[in-house]
């Protein structure tokens, strides 16, 4: 047995440990082509700013979640003066090996294939491959709007759970289509009489999206509870909440009562596209009254949560991407998060090697990033 894996096992007995074997990469933005073995623990890449490092976490991602990080138009990430870009991963664990294709065109919709086998839906490709990232945008997760907030409730329960997916990805269908009928009533308003349609479809798709909301976070608020009981040394307690638009159960009624006004404002006042979440700290909103050390403490127990909340439902670790965190972290905080990961694959970006980082690091898993291209002892395939 693989020594790594050997000590992974004895350390997290019930969660297989899987990690990615084989990357290789070719017009992936500012990348140069790239066929790498990155090591099963973890891996660091070093530079300066703006050569390569994000574009690389940002890679695997899109392997992970069919889509980027950072950019919704997909032709940004072909590399300038190429007319299509490559992404391959080879996966293995303990009982199952995968491999995971992207092929990304010009003009052209993204391909996705794994083992070999072209995706229908991107819900076919969830559960591949699981990862969590932390990078310093996370702060926008307590700061920012409740956009942010669904959008990490989002995220994570598409890649636990397929039908989360389908219901989500029906639900905002629907809406759409509820929102059109509702400018078209403004003009024509006999039209009046189809909405009840879309409301029953509205209702029912968005009474699952609530009721599994409602459970993730309930597991999630536990967990982070007790990562920020660890990382402040007891001085601060996080309590997570959901602030659902519309209670389960009731979905249907608001809808009903908000009919006028929705026919007014031509959208939908009511359901689970308007949720939000409250982080309280010691009993207060962390966002209004929250130093940003404590809201930046917040992010990073939410993120922390979500790697034990994989290990709970899947059985099976996450690939880590962390890119440039450790710099916007104190010595405690950078020396917990470490502790944290150990056992797991992960894949983290920095300017500058953190103290933090050095007990891990050899010439195995350091790589260093220029202008595009990737550098390491032990790794580059001939």
């Amino acid at each position: 047995m693989h020594g790594y894996y050997a000590k992974f096992i004895f350390n997290k007995a019930w969660c297989i440990f899987m990690y990615i074997k084989e990357v290789f990469l070719q017009g992936f933005r500012n990348l140069e082509p790239l066929h790498m073995t990155p090591s099963p623990g973890i891996n660091l890449f070093y530079g300066e700013n703006a050569q390569g490092k994000t574009n690389f976490l940002e890679s695997l991602y899109f392997c992970a979640m069919g889509r980027s990080m950072r950019s919704r138009h997909e032709q940004q990430l072909i590399a300038f003066g190429e007319g299509e870009s490559h992404i391959r991963l080879e996966l293995v664990s303990s009982y199952r090996q995968d491999r995971i294709d992207v092929h990304l065109k010009r003009e052209e919709k993204k391909g996705i294939a794994v083992n070999g086998i072209p995706i229908r839906r991107l819900g076919d490709l969830f559960g591949t491959l699981y990862t969590v990232i932390f990078s310093p945008e996370d702060l926008s997760l307590v700061k920012n709007g409740p956009g942010e907030r669904r959008r990490f409730l989002d995220m994570e329960l598409c890649q636990l759970n397929k039908v989360y997916y389908y219901d989500l990805q029906q639900y905002y269908r629907i809406l759409k289509h509820r929102n059109n009928l509702l400018k078209e009533i403004r003009k024509k308003p006999a039209l009046a009489d189809t909405l009840s349609i879309w409301d029953s479809q509205l209702a029912e798709r968005g009474e699952k999206i609530i009721a599994a909301r409602s459970r993730f976070l309930a597991r999630l608020d536990e967990i982070a509870a007790k990562k920020q009981d660890l990382l402040t040394g007891g001085r601060d307690a996080l309590r997570t909440e959901y602030k659902p638009n519309c209670e389960g159960g009731a979905l249907a009624e608001r809808l009903e009562r908000s009919t006028e006004r929705d026919i007014l404002l031509g959208s939908t006042q009511n359901g689970p596209h308007k949720d939000d979440i409250v982080f309280l700290v010691n009993g207060r909103d962390v966002k209004q009254f929250g130093s940003q050390g404590q809201q930046r403490t917040t992010a990073l127990s939410a993120r922390l949560a979500e790697i034990d909340l994989i290990r709970e439902e899947t059985g099976e670790s996450p690939v880590l991407l962390l890119d440039d965190v450790l710099s916007e972290l104190d010595e405690n905080r950078q020396r917990f998060l470490m502790e944290s990961i150990e056992g797991m694959q992960a894949f983290l970006t920095c300017t500058g090697i953190e103290d933090a980082v050095k007990k891990y690091l050899n010439r195995e898993n350091l790589f260093h990033v220029s202008r595009g291209r990737i550098t390491g002892e032990a790794w580059q395939k001939k």
